[in-house]
C-alpha cells in the first residue's frame, strides 16, 4: 500500500528523479564539515524545546505574588513572567530539564556557528561563488545573538533585567536617533511593560522564522554550488571525493543528531545554568554582583567595562562612551565580517574564477594572522566581561585587572599577529623542504630501478 501511494504521488509530482539525484550527491569526508550540522541540529533541538517552554510561559511583566512550591520566594512580589518561569522549573514535570536543555542548546548553537564561520574564514571557503553563503552565515550569527539575548531576557529575573537596562542605554547612546529608537524598540521609558510582548513575539516567531528561511537558502546554495573540499589525491576543482548522501552520509548524519541530542540532554540534567530562582525578580533599583551575560554577549559587556570614562561633543550633540563600546565596536566587527570577501578580493587581486578547493591556513599567512589577531582582541574583551570574577579569583585589585586588560586589548592582537605570521611562514618552509626531500627520494628510487634494469 505504501509503495502504491508513493508511485501515485510520484506520478503527479514527478519528484522521484530529483530525489534520486539528490540522494547521489557526494559529501567530502572531514570532521570540520560537521560543524555546520552541529549548528543545524542544535537549532532543531532549540525549536522543539522552545515549543514546550512556550506552553507554560506568560509574557506579562505586571505584578503578582508568588505562591508556588519554591519556599524562599513565598509572598514575594514578582512579575507574572518570572512567576510562570519559576512555576515551570519547580512545578511542571521535566520543566527544569527542558529549560536547561534549551539554554545549553542555545550556547552550543552559537558556538557552532562561530567555529563554522572561523573554518570558512581560515580555509577561504567564502570565495566565489560562495560570497552569498558567507553573508547569510554572518546574518545568522547576528540573528542568533539577538535571539539569545531575547531568550534570557524574557523571565524578568534580576540578571536579565540588568542586561535589558544596559541594552536600553546602548540604544539611547546613538546620536540624533537614539532616544526615538529606544522608545520604538522598548515601547517607552525603561522599564516599559510593553517591551516583554515585543520581546516574546520576536523571540518565538519573528527571528526563528527568518532564521529558518536563511538556513533553507543556505542549504539550497550548498547543494546547488556543490561542496568544498580540501586538496588531496584525486581531488580537483571540478569534482567532489567522498561519500554519497544515501545511505552512508545519511546514517552518519542521523547518528550525529542523536549524539548531539544526547549530549545536550546530559548537560541539561547534570549542569545547572541560569538559576533565576537564586537571582530573584528584577527591580529597577537593584543590581547584582558578579553578573555576566552568556558568552556570546560577554565581549560587548567587556568592551563596556574597559572603555574609559569620557564623552565627546560634536555638532551640538553629546556622544557618550557607551556608544563607542556598545555600538561602534559591534558595528565595525560585523561590518568588516560582511565585507571581508570583497575586501580580500580587492586588496589581493584574487582571480574571479570559482573556487571549490579549500586553502590551508598556512598558505595565506596574512589572512590567518588577521583572523588570529581578531580572535585575540575579542578574547580580551570576553575576559574583561568577567573582570570582577577575575579579581575575586586572583585576589588582585579590580583596577589593576582593568588597566592590564586595557593594555592587552591593544598589545595581544599585535603579538598574536606576529607570532601567527612567523609560524605560517615556518610551516610553508617546512612544506617546501618536505616536498623537495620527497621528490629527491623518488628520483633516487627511479635511478636505482633504471640501474638495476640495465644490469
Amino acid at each position: 500500500m505504501i509503495a502504491r501511494l508513493a508511485r501515485y504521488i510520484d506520478d503527479r509530482v514527478r519528484g522521484g528523479e530529483y530525489a534520486k539525484k539528490g540522494m547521489s550527491k557526494v559529501f567530502p569526508e572531514h570532521w570540520s564539515f560537521l560543524l555546520g550540522e552541529i549548528a543545524l541540529y542544535s537549532f532543531v533541538i532549540l525549536i522543539a524545546t522552545g515549543i514546550f517552554l512556550a506552553l507554560f510561559f506568560k509574557a506579562d511583566w505586571s505584578d503578582t505574588t508568588y505562591q508556588g512550591s519554591y519556599a524562599p520566594l513565598h509572598g514575594v512580589e514578582v512579575s507574572k513572567s518570572y512567576d510562570s518561569t519559576i512555576s515551570l522549573i519547580f512545578d511542571v514535570p521535566a520543566g527544569a530539564l527542558i529549560r536547561q536543555i534549551h539554554h545549553w542548546a542555545a550556547l552550543v548553537f552559537l558556538a557552532a556557528i562561530v567555529v563554522h564561520l572561523l573554518r570558512i574564514f581560515f580555509t577561504g571557503a567564502f570565495k566565489r561563488p560562495r560570497e552569498l553563503n558567507w553573508i547569510i552565515g554572518v546574518t545568522l550569527l547576528v540573528l542568533a545573538i539577538v535571539e539569545g539575548f531575547a531568550g534570557y531576557s524574557l523571565p524578568d529575573d534580576l540578571l536579565s533585567g540588568v542586561g535589558i537596562r544596559i541594552g536600553y542605554s546602548i540604544a539611547q547612546s546613538i546620536p540624533v536617533v537614539g532616544s526615538w529608537l529606544a522608545f520604538l524598540v522598548f515601547g517607552g521609558e525603561f522599564p516599559a511593560d510593553e517591551f516583554v510582548s515585543r520581546l516574546y513575539i520576536g523571540h518565538v516567531f519573528v527571528v526563528p522564522l527568518i532564521m529558518m528561511g536563511l538556513i533553507g537558502i543556505h542549504l539550497f546554495l550548498v547543494v546547488r554550488q556543490k561542496h568544498t573540499q580540501f586538496p588531496g589525491p584525486g581531488r580537483t576543482n571540478d569534482n567532489v571525493v567522498g561519500e554519497r548522501l544515501w545511505p552512508t552520509y545519511t546514517a552518519k548524519s542521523v547518528g550525529l543528531f542523536f549524539l548531539i541530542a544526547g549530549v545536550l540532554a546530559g548537560m541539561g540534567g547534570l549542569f545547572q545554568i541560569n538559576p533565576i530562582w537564586l537571582y530573584g525578580p528584577y527591580h529597577p533599583d537593584t543590581v547584582t554582583t558578579f553578573a555576566q551575560p552568556d558568552w556570546y554577549m560577554g565581549w560587548v559587556e567587556g568592551a563596556l567595562r574597559l572603555m574609559p570614562s569620557f564623552r565627546v561633543e560634536a555638532f551640538g550633540y553629546e556622544i557618550p562612551n557607551v556608544f563607542f563600546s556598545g555600538v561602534l565596536v559591534p558595528g565595525v566587527t560585523f561590518g568588516l565580517m560582511y565585507l571581508y570577501p570583497f575586501i580580500e578580493q580587492r586588496l589581493t587581486g584574487a582571480d574571479r574564477r570559482e573556487h571549490h578547493l579549500l586553502d590551508r591556513p598556512r598558505e595565506h599567512p596574512w589572512r590567518t594572522s588577521l583572523g588570529v589577531a581578531i580572535l585575540a582582541y575579542h578574547a580580551v574583551l570576553l575576559a574583561a566581561g568577567a573582570q570582577d570574577i577575575l579579581a575575586e579569583m586572583t585576589g588582585a585589585s579590580i583596577n589593576l585587572i582593568i588597566r592590564t586588560l586595557q593594555v592587552l586589548v591593544f598589545v595581544l592582537p599585535i603579538v598574536a599577529w606576529v607570532v601567527t605570521f612567523l609560524l605560517c611562514n615556518q610551516l610553508q618552509q617546512a612544506d617546501t623542504y618536505g616536498a623537495r626531500k620527497a621528490a629527491l627520494r623518488r628520483r633516487e628510487e627511479d635511478e636505482v630501478e633504471v640501474g638495476s634494469g640495465l644490469g
